[in-house]
Parts: structure tokens; C-alpha cells; sequence
């Protein structure tokens, strides 16, 4: 592998069309922190068809010090080879000593066939990332056994050393569109480009309503509810403040709320301005999905619920008491 990149830690910006992600920029708030505390320079790799100048500029703006360009007609569409094979080219064209994706469909897919063809170790799903100060090795937390323990794992054997975050687990730095660094364009081989994959169409899921992870308010509701019926009063709060229903992981388990509204370490990582946990104990799990969150009140009945000492503010009641009063008086203010 070539040196010229051996401190760089890169993220791995998802292209949707000529424009990056979301996504892409909570990555780079992540690789600022590390970058910054390895003293290297972070790089964002950007990969797709007809990329715009103006949005690689948005990556400098959101923290990159350097941006990777792969641009291909091929690379129109995402095909899992072929992008794997670009990607690799580029690895180890420049060997990287960190390379963090998102742990969306397309970044699993990704890391987890380029990590096998360079022989290089992967951390899936992490929740949090760090530097060793002794070593400055990249420590990868992720949760194990069911999410009952928070493993710390660390790959000192090859390089790069790679790894999977959680969507919405980190907020994006404040952009600078005054920042601007340096763009290197990648010209995979022929043969990189070819795939066996076949593209048909992209069909876009139906969505039931806001998706949890792009609210910037949730209202939760756990055991506490009592029923799939009393859901409807979290909805009618998320309406009055143009926020959306989560659910903890015993509320769904329950089946009073899909999969898709479900908070914690085995449903989604959110990061709202105001998080309302609502008859939500707070088990260790759920807390460390929501943690992310600016803003948090809880509604117990138990005032001992670990809910609240991640709450910034606290109600002491019988959720099916107080949500009816909090609703009417949002109505009453209005």
C-alpha cells in the first residue's frame, strides 16, 4: 500500500444523486473529533456519478480537510461490487489509517465486503468512538450481549483500522462555507467498474408520517402508556409541536408501536431538540439512544426512574393524567 495518506482518517460521504446525505456530515463530526485528537487530517470520500463542485464544497464546510472524488457514469446507481471495488482501489491507493461509514444499508454493505478484500478488521454499529491516548489506536464502543454491555474494541493488527456508526448518534458541526481544502479525483480501472448486478429501479418506501430519526421533536411513550389506544395522546402532543411518535423497546414489543418508532441501542439513535419521554423508565439501552437529544422531559409515575436523571426536566405523575392537561394547555396557549 502507498504511505501518502498513512495518518488521514476518512468518513465515507453517501452521495443520493449529485448531492451527499445527511449522513455525511454527521460522519464528519465524528472524524473532526478524531482527526483532532490524532493531530491528522480528516478526509471525506465522496463516490457517484456527475458530483457537484458546490456539494463537495458543503463537506469542506462541515469539517474535511481533503475530499476523494471517484466520479463515473457506472457509479450512477449504487451496485454493491462495484463500489466495493472502486473503493478498494482507493485504499489502498492511499491507505488510510481510519475509515468510518454510516451504519445505513449502503455503508454495512460497503464496509463489509471492503474490509474483507484488504484484509482489514471492522467494528459494525458503534454508538461512540475515541482515541487511545497511549497507543492512539481508534477505540470503537458498540453494544454487546443484547445490549446489556458497551464493548470497547480496538483493531491494532492491520490498518486501516474501519468501523459502522449509528446514524443520528452525533449532531453535525456548525458549517463554515468559508472553509475549503484539497480535492483528489480517484480514476478507478476499467475492470473496477464492472458489476454483475443489474439495476431495475429505485422504488421509495411509503412512509407513514416523519421519520423519527429527521424529527427534531419526539414524544415518546413506553410501558408507562398502558395500551396501544392511549398512543393516540402522543400523537396528538407530537402534531401540536410538529414533532413525531418514538416508542420504547417494551412498547413495541407490547405491539402498540411499530419497529420504526423504536428509541435505543436495538431500534434508532436520535438526536432531537426536545426528547418527551412519557411513561419511559429509562433502562440503559433507550437512554443511550436518545442521549444525542438537546433537550429532555420526562412523566413518571416513579420518581426514582432512571428516566430522570437524563431529563433536563421532570414530571412526577401518571402520564395518562398529565398528557391530557399538557395537551390542553398547548391548545389553551395557542
Amino acid at each position: 500500500m502507498s504511505a501518502n495518506a498513512d495518518n488521514e482518517v476518512w468518513t465515507l460521504a453517501e452521495f443520493r444523486g449529485a448531492a451527499p446525505h445527511g449522513v455525511s456530515f454527521e460522519l464528519l463530526a465524528w472524524g473532526r473529533d478524531i482527526a483532532d485528537a490524532k493531530r491528522a487530517s480528516l478526509a471525506s470520500v465522496a463516490i457517484g456519478s456527475e458530483i457537484d463542485g458546490e456539494e463537495i464544497n458543503k463537506l469542506f464546510a462541515y469539517g474535511a480537510d481533503k475530499v476523494y472524488v471517484i466520479d463515473e457514469p457506472e457509479l450512477a446507481e449504487f451496485r454493491a461490487d462495484s463500489y466495493k471495488k472502486a473503493l478498494e482501489g482507493l485504499t489502498r491507493r492511499y491507505a488510510p489509517d481510519i475509515f468510518i461509514a454510516a451504519a445505513t444499508t449502503r455503508g454495512r454493505t460497503i464496509m463489509s465486503t471492503l474490509y474483507a478484500a484488504i484484509g482489514a478488521g471492522l467494528t459494525a454499529d458503534c454508538t461512540g468512538l475515541g482515541i487511545e491516548p497511549a497507543t492512539g489506536l481508534l477505540i470503537q464502543t458498540r453494544p454487546a450481549i443484547g445490549g446489556n454491555v458497551m464493548a470497547e474494541i480496538k483493531t491494532p493488527v492491520s490498518k486501516p483500522q474501519m468501523c459502522t456508526v449509528r446514524p443520528k448518534s452525533k449532531r453535525p458541526l456548525t458549517p463554515d462555507a468559508a472553509r475549503r481544502g484539497e480535492v483528489v479525483r480517484y480514476k478507478p480501472s476499467s475492470d473496477m467498474l464492472t458489476s454483475v448486478i443489474e439495476f431495475l429501479s429505485f422504488e421509495k418506501e411509503a412512509s407513514g408520517g416523519l421519520p423519527i430519526q429527521d424529527a427534531e421533536v419526539i414524544v415518546a411513550g413506553g410501558k408507562g402508556m398502558k395500551g396501544a389506544k392511549n398512543f393516540e395522546l402522543l400523537s396528538e402532543l407530537a402534531y401540536l409541536l410538529g414533532g413525531a411518535v418514538g416508542a420504547s423497546r417494551m412498547a413495541v414489543d407490547l405491539g402498540w408501536a411499530p419497529y420504526s418508532s423504536q428509541v435505543g441501542l436495538s431500534g434508532k439513535s436520535v438526536t432531537p431538540r426536545l426528547y418527551v419521554a412519557c411513561g419511559i423508565s429509562g433502562a440503559v439501552q433507550h437512554i443511550a439512544g436518545m442521549s444525542g437529544a438537546g433537550k429532555v422531559a420526562a412523566i413518571n409515575s416513579d420518581p426514582e426512574a432512571p428516566i430522570f436523571s437524563a431529563a433536563d426536566m421532570g414530571i412526577v405523575g401518571d402520564v395518562l393524567d398529565v398528557l391530557p392537561k399538557l395537551i390542553a394547555a398547548i391548545k389553551s396557549a395557542r
